[in-house]
């Protein structure tokens, strides 16, 4: 396996529809907005929250960093659960 397939593998077992949806809401962002923004097209994202559909580390990964560069932070699950948090904003 290559290092950036593992990369992908890392993101897929790290990202949930939860907390795509979580990260949306944070951001009061519309489905059309995170579109937008990562690339990724409308019909995966909605498979993907709506119904679990596991889509490529590819498209995870897209869909992460365009959360992420609106100020988003992934937690892991480390014992307390998975979830989403906005950044502090830096002066």
């Amino acid at each position: 396996m290559l290092v950036e397939d593992q990369a992908e593998s890392d993101i897929v077992d790290t990202i949930s529809p939860a907390q795509v949806r979580a990260a949306r809401g944070l951001l009061d962002w519309t489905r059309d907005q995170l579109v937008a923004s990562s690339g990724v097209p409308k019909s995966t994202l909605v498979r993907f929250e709506d119904q679990g559909s596991r889509p490529r580390g590819a498209t995870l990964s897209a869909l992460r960093r365009a959360l992420e560069a609106a100020g988003v932070e992934f937690i892991q699950e480390n014992g307390g659960g998975a979830g989403v948090r906005l950044r502090l904003a830096t002066v």
